[in-house]
């Protein structure tokens, strides 16, 4: 009758699921991004938060600053924790910003709460331009030309008469030394195993360790001296071996024959050893009498153990001697090698001071060369190209692109000309292109704009954004500038490059005129190259 009361075996099961449910439900974490404003001017910040609730034991891991590329993070805040029973809420704020106008996408954010991975949404911002009012903005005059110091080419003679000698010098006073050190220490290492035992012992004593209260750097000493001098004399693996394995195997060799030794001293040696584990990796420390009691302990094993070891043989006494001569032999290589270290270090020293005064790129460039500061440093030639004329200056001539226009053209197109150099896929390519009409007819350079990106397309590339404004040349020829970023893959690599596109559109003298230039986005060089031919571009008679 006392269990008619209770649930049968089914409605228990049913009451188990849901109990067991509820607390898999209350153990998922929450994830959730928001970012308090979805248009912001040119480097103004974005605050993105993640909000995370957890169980209180679970371990978050929040993205790191490259996590938010295209956007940079130009503060990352602390993490903000609130606790409401068993469970934790974490609020994680990043400032983000762009330095360059458009559209962009902040990609959606991975978040480890313990073994399992949450990504939040992705969100769309807008970066503005900062309006300027062009009325109100007070105009200054050129400025004229000034003569510059140019940085290249050096005085060779004077740099290594100023930089080398010293150099020289102090590598010398180096040199030596470190001459006499490696002399000292090899000294040292030519000390048969029991003095070098004594001498490490000495120098534990003169170390004031103990009175420093370094506990954990005096028995790592103690233990390496006994060690070292059993890995020498006994078993040469005594140094890489945990204190239990090396124990087993000197009663192994005791056993054997082959070490006269007490066992009383094997024990005192591995109660020494057990202590100096505990100080290395516990943190233990010992009073100060077990301590030097210890190191007496040590004393007495190297002793015991050094007239426990039987007389070498004649063949171990003729092995130790070639051991000895290849030893030398290996000193006499690594003095050779130092040697020439040295004097690469000179070398490389005197090459850091010209790369501090006159910059890392430019001496490693000048040295092995680079493509775009070749065009830089190369003879320019100005040269008019088409008809209308474009004039430019350039490093190199642009060839001249064979046409055949088609009858259709020529009922409207007296001639169209294009003249290259370089190619999309290369460092730097510069294309000028010139139409011109039979009759008269009106330019739209709003449709040009238009057909930019079709244009590239059809050459292969992708990913293309577009940006236009007004442009003037020095000569007074109006036209429209337009520029912004592609990707093209190479056809040989199969790699894909960032490039950066800048194009002069001008509809002068009865025709139009169009100057493209498109160089790798990374190019440290490109884009003063770039500005130099746009600086030097003008149309004849564009004021008339």
């Amino acid at each position: 009758m006392r269990n008619s009361f209770l649930p049968s075996n089914g409605v228990r099961g049913m009451l188990l699921m849901s109990f067991m449910l509820l607390l898999t439900t209350m153990g998922v974490a929450q994830v959730s991004a928001t970012i308090d404003s979805t248009s912001i001017q040119i480097g103004e910040e974005i605050r993105y938060k993640m909000q995370v609730e957890v169980d209180s034991t679970q371990i978050v891991i929040f993205p790191d600053r490259k996590a938010f590329t295209p956007l940079e993070v130009i503060e990352s805040y602390t993490i903000d924790t609130a606790k409401n029973g068993g469970r934790l809420g974490l609020t994680k704020e990043y400032g983000l910003t762009q330095f360059d106008s458009g559209y962009y996408t902040i990609p959606r954010q991975k978040v480890m709460v313990g073994d399992q991975v949450f990504f939040t949404d992705s969100l769309k911002v807008e970066v503005r331009d900062v309006l300027v009012d062009t009325t109100k903005q007070k105009m200054y005059a050129i400025k004229p030309l000034e003569d510059v110091e140019a940085k290249f080419p050096f005085n060779w003679k004077k740099w290594l008469l100023l930089i080398g000698l010293p150099l020289l010098i102090i590598g010398g006073v180096v040199f030596l030394l470190r001459r006499r050190k490696k002399k000292k220490a090899a000294k040292e290492e030519e000390l048969p195993p029991y003095e070098k035992a004594m001498l490490a012992l000495q120098r534990i004593d003169e170390s004031h360790l103990l009175e420093q209260d370094s506990h954990k750097e005096y028995y790592s000493q103690l233990s390496e001296t006994a060690r070292r001098y059993i890995d020498e004399e006994v078993y040469d693996h005594a140094l890489e071996s945990t204190t239990d394995e090396l124990i087993i195997r000197l009663d192994e060799e005791i056993k054997s024959g082959a070490l006269n030794l007490d066992k009383h001293i094997i024990e005192e040696l591995k109660s020494v050893l057990k202590t100096a584990d505990m100080a290395k990796f516990a943190r233990s420390k010992p009073d100060l009498g077990t301590a030097k009691a210890d190191r007496n302990v040590i004393e007495r094993v190297i002793n015991e153990t050094k007239e426990a070891i039987p007389e070498p043989t004649e063949e171990e006494l003729l092995a130790d001697e070639e051991y000895r001569k290849a030893v030398a032999q290996k000193k006499q290589r690594q003095k050779i090698i130092f040697g020439s270290l040295a004097g690469v270090g000179v070398i490389a020293i005197t090459l850091g001071i010209f790369i501090y005064s006159k910059g890392y790129d430019v001496v490693v460039d000048s040295i092995f060369g680079h493509p775009t500061k070749e065009l830089a440093d190369a003879e320019w030639i100005s040269s008019a190209y088409g008809s209308p004329p474009v004039t430019i200056s350039t490093p190199r001539v642009l060839i001249r692109n064979v046409y055949q226009m088609t009858d259709q053209q020529r009922q409207t197109l007296k001639g169209n000309e294009t003249f290259v150099y370089g190619s999309l896929e290369g460092n730097f390519q510069i294309v000028v292109s010139t139409v011109l009409y039979n009759q008269p007819t009106e330019v739209k350079l709003d449709e040009v704009v238009d057909g930019v990106v079709g244009n590239f397309e059809s050459k292969g590339a992708k990913n293309i954004s577009v940006k236009e404004e007004e442009y003037e040349t020095l000569g007074g020829a109006k036209g429209v500038k337009v520029f912004g970023n592609l990707v093209v893959k190479n056809t040989v690599t199969q790699k894909e490059q960032k490039k950066e596109y800048l194009m002069l559109n001008f509809a002068e003298n009865g025709g139009f005129q169009q100057i493209t230039l498109v160089y790798d986005e990374e190019d440290r060089y490109a884009k003063d190259v770039a500005q130099r031919i746009l600086n030097s571009v003008e149309l004849k008679n564009a004021k008339e």
